[in-house]
């Protein structure tokens, strides 16, 4: 890893756990004018060593983290948690295949200043590396779209819960804890919160007691007999 030579070129961390999209990301940002590639890490637990490497040794941290979402070991949500807590000056864009809006929510709630599809072009790649280098926000243009869908028709109730809601429903119905939750559901256990968290703000509850009576009476789980 390199100290960035100039204040004004943005260091950029690329997270991915596929080498090959690595390479492509990494081959693209360095033939853009005032990027710079500050290092590579495959997964979220990696990228937080990295910039924990480079606190140590009081070099530059890079302002922007290129990060996948569905990484092993710590995923992007997570990731981008910890390094808005850790790491406050590196900002943090979301690369990633999946789309739904309950993800997009997870990151942005997570701190993250960016949303870009694997599909999206080189040109929208560099604005929102800029965008988020000036403590600005991008959004690829189908996630926008996404987003102003589900504003524009909102569900209430238990129909409003996305499908992995209804999961984690069920799971608080039985019992289980957020750590046998995201045991199950092969998610974090900060995934698992947030999920929770989401779910009872969207059925009006604030206990997970409250959940598991909102799940009887939908007919999801079965009252005890």
């Amino acid at each position: 890893m390199t100290v960035q030579p100039e204040t004004n070129t943005i260091g950029v961390l690329v997270v991915d756990d596929h080498a090959v999209v690595r390479r492509g990301v990494v081959a693209y940002l360095e033939a853009l004018e005032n990027v710079e590639v500050a290092g590579e890490a495959a997964n979220g637990c990696e990228a937080l060593d990295c910039l924990e490497s480079l606190k140590v040794r009081r070099q530059a941290l890079p302002r922007v983290a290129l990060m996948d979402l569905m990484m092993p070991k710590m995923d992007g949500v997570e990731a981008t948690a910890e390094i808005a807590k850790r790491f406050p000056t590196v900002r943090v864009v979301i690369l990633t295949s999946f789309g739904e809006v309950e993800r997009i929510h997870a990151a942005l709630a997570n701190g993250a200043a960016g949303y870009l599809l694997k599909d999206a072009g080189p040109a929208e790649v560099a604005a929102a590396i800029h965008a988020a280098a000036n403590d600005d926000i991008f959004l690829d243009a189908a996630v926008a779209r996404r987003l102003v869908q589900k504003m524009r028709s909102p569900q209430r109730g238990i129909a409003g819960l996305t499908s992995r809601e209804r999961d984690v429903l069920v799971l608080i119905a039985e019992g289980r804890s957020n750590r046998e939750i995201a045991a199950e559901l092969v998610i974090s256990e900060r995934t698992a919160r947030t999920h929770v968290s989401n779910l009872l703000g969207k059925l009006g509850l604030r206990s997970r007691t409250q959940a598991v009576l909102a799940a009887m009476r939908e007919g999801l789980v079965d009252p005890p007999s």
